[in-house]
């Protein structure tokens, strides 16, 4: 990173809304006027309250980001949940209906959105919201209804994450819940496997929901998944402990919710990486975390399932189940 010192912008401009970075880092909301700041090498400016701040955060700049980033994270799932008392499911429908009206005037009356798991562009008919999931922390989920316009057997379930910000209700992300496949010369509604976001079933992970501190675990275990990609040209490198072969992964996201393990700092993550150079071949594999003094590290990771070829579709094979593992946070 470079240690360009910037000459005072808009907090509205900046980083963190114009926060002090090392207050962040510190665990502290500092606002800021910007008249002190450091831009990095890609034009990101970052403020600070004073000259000393500065200083301080220069001497460290990646560290100070990655603390100021993870209490961040922390402070939003306390700040979601207080916000959240201030709108019902049916504002989040709305703010919905709002945004899929938008992406069908701009795009010639149908609803244009990317598949994550292969990247297909689809181009949908919407039908209606069929119903809208809310947790606490987290923000609502309004479940929608699209079918594909040159046949309507064949038909999707997409979910959109509501947060609320700055006083208002925003799509936070899009992800497909169900979608069509072909069983029997018939279209069927699929739910994805794996399926997204945090209903996966509480008696397939360990622990119990850590709602406060979840994004913290999320924060550390994609680092550890984005720092392995960077080192190794883009490839997530990891070893199967039960083969030994080393498997080329790019990662995808985490699972909700984060599981909590003991009360004693110890976490649990389940995230899906995609096999390099294919689209559909898909590997669960599981996270430990600890929290030590404050800071999240990845202990432990294994690889939970993985995918075979069945019927002529890939398919995740559990290796094993969470209750096998005993009480203890540790992996055998």
């Amino acid at each position: 990173m470079s240690v360009a010192l910037g000459a005072g912008i808009s907090p509205s401009q900046a980083q963190f809304g114009g926060q002090c970075t090392e207050g962040l880092a510190e665990g502290r909301h500092v606002e800021t006027d910007c008249t002190v700041s450091w831009t990095d090498k890609d034009g990101k400016v970052y403020c600070f309250g004073s000259e000393g701040a500065r200083k301080t955060f220069l001497q460290n700049p990646q560290a100070s980001l990655e603390r100021a980033r993870d209490f961040v994270a922390a402070s939003t799932a306390q700040s979601t949940e207080q916000a959240m008392q201030n709108f019902t499911s049916g504002d989040a429908e709305s703010v919905v209906r709002q945004m899929i009206e938008a992406n069908l005037k701009a795009n010639g009356g149908a609803f244009a959105l990317q598949d994550a798991l292969d990247g297909a562009q689809l181009r949908l008919a919407y039908d209606g919201i069929d119903f809208t999931r809310t947790i606490d922390g987290y923000g609502f989920f309004p479940d929608v209804k699209f079918h594909d316009p040159a046949d309507a057997s064949k038909r999707w379930l997409i979910d959109f994450w509501v947060v609320p910000a700055d006083g208002l209700l925003k799509v936070q992300e899009t992800r497909i819940y169900k979608a069509p496949l072909q069983s029997e010369g018939k279209w069927v509604l699929m739910a994805r496997d794996p399926i997204p976001w945090w209903w996966i079933p509480a008696s397939e992970h360990p622990g119990h929901v850590a709602t406060k501190r979840g994004w913290e675990v999320m924060s550390a275990v994609e680092q550890s998944a984005l720092a392995g990609q960077a080192k190794n040209g883009g490839v997530f490198k990891l070893e199967d402990d039960k083969t030994g072969k080393v498997l080329d992964l790019q990662f995808i996201g985490t699972h909700q919710p984060i599981r909590q393990l003991d009360d004693n700092g110890h976490y649990f993550a389940c995230t899906d990486f995609r096999a390099v150079g294919s689209k559909d071949q898909i590997y669960d594999i599981d996270f430990w975390i600890d929290d030590k003094n404050g800071a999240m590290t990845v202990e432990k990771t294994r690889v939970h399932k993985v995918p075979e070829l069945k019927d002529g579709r890939w398919v995740q094979v559990p290796r094993y189940d969470w209750k096998e593992l005993g009480s203890s946070h540790v992996v055998p």
